[in-house]
């Protein structure tokens, strides 16, 4: 980078962190530290919720998800709006009513202390690992331009972000995430124009959509109702609307942002505010990862993005065959533009035939490029058998880096940063909240004083920011790290909001039964993943999370109705 870009980033990121600290200087008790003084207006309480969802991993992974498969992830979000509505009439209400800290509260009031635990120690399990890839995602920004080992760039993030979390607590992340959101939207804005501009002058912004949606990836939506699709209309909006409801409604790191409202109305406001805009937004991050596919159409790509790997090809062998590759990849590019041209041609004069015929000679080249993509796969693990091969995640930073003007390419990196270290601030809050709140004051330290409590906190955002970099250190193994994300929370989020919907709604059920029915539950859970991921049955992890909340239920009816008869 330029030393102006280095200025940019430094400036914006050294600002935010500045002001959080500024802000929250006068933090002197555990309930501000942990809840804030409820002072949020809505549209602070909506860009925080969005900031604490929208991680790096959004803007490394997701445009390499459309770069690489279209735009079908938009339907992941598809049960969001219907989720943000139900939290906002069932969930919310019952939370202020009770004045709690954190959802699991609640459960203990409902039912009893080992079914609050149990939750709470649901969702310590599952954020504290996503904790650790969402340090991870921008650590291997760091570690791939700059060449740092990769332990050193994971401990550089974590630290900064620990230290103000540590400093502010729970305020500290809600001010600074309006910052570093206006940040993010600003930076979205920015890449598209620049996208759409860098495209060649006989290319017309009208014709890349055209063209794209012609190579299968503009398919925003798809009706097959297939089980083992990760992306469809059914898992988007059956899987989605649980995962969001447990998500939204009872993960600490989403519920402790929206419980710091002024309100109970402020804080719906804000909720569905998040529900409207978070779409629109996630749309436009999947539509840059399609304009930047567009852009690599006319542009020669990378034969392997992730640079990283190709340059730990030693042997002069495997040097050989990788540049052979090249060569061959360089034709295929010269005449897939051709094809692409053609293809242009036959849209604008609405040629059905003439397009039919581009259109399977442009996928004919498509085919090609994926092919030799992978021979030089097999060269890169031939080199380092170990070495992550899958490259989406380094698609849109080989972009930025590359193609951006001076100053804009500073900007962009301090947006991955930013949304980087809002989710990774609000997860470890969470953590260390739910730990104290749940845990230690509940069942370890009942009687300490509020000095003690605010120091555990500390303590324990800080032991919470070190497991996650432990974590993070081994997070290189997953295939897409937006998806490794989600497949976490699935595995968990469905048996949470069982327990959840269970307290709700069925009234005549007990504790004893429940907690069974969760333990029962998350076996099962994970059970069916393992059978997915070793290839004995086809099913979308979405689904894991419907699964879940329905065993749960389930489960919880039978034992006890079992329990009464035996009685």
């Amino acid at each position: 980078m330029s030393n102006i870009d280095w200025i940019v980033m430094i400036g914006t990121l050294a600002a935010i962190v500045a002001y959080g600290v500024w802000k929250t200087r006068k933090v002197d008790n555990v309930k501000s530290y942990l809840m804030g003084d409820k002072d949020l207006p809505w549209w602070t309480i909506g860009l925080s919720v969005m900031a604490t969802q929208a991680s790096a991993i959004t803007f490394l992974s997701t445009p390499g998800q459309a770069y690489n498969d279209g735009m079908r992830f938009a339907q992941f979000y598809l049960g969001m709006p219907l989720a943000m509505i139900i939290i906002c009439i069932f969930f919310l209400p019952i939370y202020y009513r009770l004045n709690v800290y954190t959802p699991y509260e609640y459960l203990e009031t409902r039912f009893d202390l080992k079914t609050r635990t149990l939750a709470a120690c649901l969702f310590l399990l599952s954020r504290g690992m996503a904790s650790g890839i969402t340090i991870y995602a921008p650590s291997i920004i760091l570690s791939s331009i700059f060449g740092w080992d990769l332990l050193l760039t994971i401990l550089l993030m974590g630290v900064v972000v620990i230290f103000y979390t540590v400093m502010g607590g729970t305020k500290a992340v809600s001010v600074t995430q309006k910052q570093q959101m206006i940040i993010i939207l600003s930076g979205i804005f920015v890449a598209a124009v620049i996208l759409v501009f860098k495209l060649p002058e006989d290319v017309s912004f009208g014709n890349a959509v055209d063209v794209a949606g012609e190579m299968g990836k503009m398919n925003v939506i798809d009706f097959s109702f297939d089980f083992g699709n990760r992306y469809n209309f059914w898992s988007g909006l059956l899987g989605g609307t649980f995962l969001f409801l447990s998500y939204f409604g009872t993960d600490q790191s989403q519920v402790q942002r929206y419980l710091s409202g002024k309100s109970l109305n402020e804080s719906r406001l804000g909720l569905l505010f998040n529900g409207i805009i978070k779409m629109p937004m996630q749309f436009a991050v999947l539509f840059i990862g399609v304009l930047v596919f567009m852009f690599f159409q006319f542009e020669k790509p990378p034969l392997h993005f992730n640079t990283a790997n190709v340059d730990k090809i030693e042997s002069v062998e495997l040097k050989n065959e990788f540049k052979s590759i090249e060569v061959e990849h360089a034709a295929v590019f010269q005449e897939k533009q051709t094809a692409i041209r053609g293809l242009i041609s036959a849209i604008d004069g609405k040629n059905e035939i003439a397009i039919t015929s581009a259109r399977t000679n442009v996928l004919d080249f498509l085919s090609k490029d994926k092919a030799l993509q992978e021979r030089a796969n097999q060269v890169v693990l031939k080199a380092t058998p170990n070495a992550k091969i899958k490259d989406g995640d380094y698609v849109f930073i080989t972009f930025v880096m590359n193609y951006l003007p001076v100053g804009l390419v500073g900007l962009l990196i301090a947006v991955i940063f930013s949304a980087a270290m809002s989710s990774i601030a609000s997860e470890l809050n969470a953590l260390a909240t739910t730990t104290v709140i749940d845990i230690y004051k509940r069942s370890v330290v009942a009687d300490g004083t509020d000095a003690h409590y605010l120091s555990a906190s500390k303590w324990f955002t800080v032991g919470w920011g070190v497991l996650a970099l432990l974590f993070a250190y081994f997070a290189a193994g997953f295939e897409n790290l937006i998806q490794a994300v989600n497949i976490i929370g699935s595995l968990f989020y469905g048996v949470i909001l069982g327990i959840f919907m269970v307290a709700f709604f069925m009234k005549n059920i007990g504790s004893n039964a429940v907690f069974k029915a969760a333990l029962v539950g998350e076996f099962f859970v994970v059970t069916i993943w393992l059978l997915n991921e070793y290839g004995f049955i086809n099913l979308s992890f979405l689904w894991l999370n419907l699964i879940g909340c329905g065993l749960v239920m389930l489960l919880a009816a039978f034992f006890s109705l079992f329990q009464r008869n035996v009685a």
